[in-house]
């Protein structure tokens, strides 16, 4: 299970500041955590910048369709051909460009040699219909479940390893930051050192304008629905591909595979309909989706509201961890409720953003609440299931675990119910926070949860303290709840 301690970006590491980077076009990416934004090769061509728009597009372009012509020359899996488009085909796991969902690290997702051959085998069935397009390659993320957004990202990190080089010494150039060279498979190239991970890293700085949050060709509905929006596709569609959607109940990728692959038109049609999206990258500077400013606002917001944690230290005290814990949830209620952090829990129309980038910006904050006093309890976030926990410690028997829930959430009852047996199995080396950020919908949940409480109160059973946040517009009184 993934684990993240440190959620540093970029510009603070290297005290410049995060406008400059969005002046300049590139993402300010957190050196520890990936961001969950991923290189879309269709976005190459339309970069403001040259050294993607003319090189990184080259490069892309010539690797793949000398794969594509090796394909085309392979009559059995052994001979030289195959085993040329093979060796092309190897993409290593390249560290640096903190994109992906990692969330204890920024590796990235490499290539074994099974999932390299068995998408070559695909390659060679769509190349042998006579299609010959580069981009049949992100295509094949419709037909293989283990081939998402991230290995597509890094497949193509690492084949324009070179234009980003080029791209990163002209902006550290500008940000007057040195640089390295770093030794890839096929070339050196020049990047920043990451200063927090203990082995040699490169920081490999990334423009918006090729990030998506998810690719087109990710999943057959969006490519529906980009469909629907051109007349002349709806007829290709049609004419070609339609029994694809005549299923309207959970789909097959087998059999979506087989009839995708059957004729030239019908895998053209699929590529003219990718062509046909809207060059649209994600939008770093608003970050709808808080996938960037969770680790850059809280910055600035515990910046100008200092906290200062006086508690009298006494190591691998489960009590002093406790009542530290207890302090900053006091201190992020306070920045919700009366400083306007509630305004980060909102998308442009209203709706609360999803549970994850909230618990993403308690975790800053709890972050850099630690450091500013210089304490060694870690806030450890978890993502290996979904399930984000936090985990404050000072050593294994002083844990001080906090979960972070939305009132929206329809689990927000029974989550806190199961937490009963977790305490079970931790004896006296653990207490915990239930913190419930109300964004609306909450109903009868508080009513509920506090009954629950009271109830395993009574019978001796321990649960975690309730916290209660208020994330409304408007800024309101405290509506703390101890029980």
């Amino acid at each position: 299970m993934a684990k993240a301690k440190n959620p540093v970006t970029f510009s603070k590491c290297f005290s410049i500041s995060p406008d400059d980077l969005d002046k300049l076009g590139v993402l300010d990416p957190t050196l520890a955590i990936d961001t969950k934004l991923f290189i879309d090769p269709l976005l190459l061509q339309h970069s403001s910048h040259n050294e993607i728009r003319s090189d990184a597009t080259k490069e892309y372009r010539t690797h793949f369709e000398n794969i594509i012509k090796l394909l085309s020359h392979t009559r059995a899996t052994d001979d030289v051909a195959w085993r040329s488009a093979q060796s092309l085909f190897k993409f290593h796991e390249i560290k640096g460009t903190c994109l992906g969902y990692g969330a204890g690290s920024i590796s990235g997702s490499g290539f074994g040699i099974i999932l390299s051959n068995r998408l070559l085998l695909v390659a060679k069935e769509i190349v042998d219909l006579g299609v010959r397009d580069p981009d049949l390659f992100p295509l094949m993320a419709l037909f293989e479940a283990d081939f998402g957004p991230d290995r597509i990202s890094d497949m193509v990190t690492n084949v324009i390893i070179n234009a980003l080089s080029k791209f990163n010494k002209k902006i550290l150039d500008q940000l007057r930051i040195e640089g390295e060279e770093f030794k890839f498979i096929r070339s050196s190239c020049y990047f920043a050192r990451n200063p927090i991970e203990k082995h040699r890293t490169p920081i490999i700085l990334v423009p918006h304008d090729i990030l998506r949050k998810l690719p087109v060709a990710r999943d057959w509905d969006e490519i529906s629905d980009v469909a629907s929006k051109n007349q002349e596709l709806r007829y290709k569609v049609n004419t070609h591909i339609a029994h694809i959607w005549a299923k309207k109940t959970k789909r097959d990728k087998a059999e979506l595979k087989s009839q995708a692959l059957s004729n030239f038109d019908s895998f053209k049609t699929l590529l003219d309909i990718i062509h046909s999206a809207p060059a649209t990258p994600y939008n770093s500077i608003k970050d709808p989706d808080a996938l960037i400013s969770w680790a850059r606002l809280p910055q600035m917001f515990t910046s100008i509201n200092p906290l200062t944690i006086t508690i009298e230290r006494k190591d691998f005290d489960l009590n002093y961890v406790y009542e530290v814990v207890k302090i900053i949830i006091d201190q992020f209620r306070h920045l919700v409720e009366n400083r306007g952090l509630n305004r980060e829990f909102y998308k442009e129309n209203k709706k609360p953003r999803h549970e994850s980038s909230i618990q993403r910006i308690f975790f800053a904050v709890a972050y850099s609440y630690c450091e500013a006093n210089n304490l060694d309890i870690s806030p450890e976030i978890d993502t290996g299931t979904g399930k984000i926990d936090f985990k404050f410690s000072t050593g294994f028997k002083s844990r001080v675990l906090v979960e972070v829930k939305l009132s929206t959430n329809p689990r927000l009852v029974s989550g806190y119910l199961n937490q009963l047996e977790v305490y079970k199995t931790s004896e006296k080396t653990m207490k915990a926070f239930y913190l419930v950020i109300d964004v609306g919908g909450m109903g009868k949940k508080d009513s509920r949860l506090f009954d629950a409480r009271n109830k395993a109160s009574s019978q001796g059973h321990p649960l975690s303290d309730l916290e209660f946040v208020d994330a409304s517009s408007r800024p309101t009184a405290s509506k703390r709840h101890d029980v």
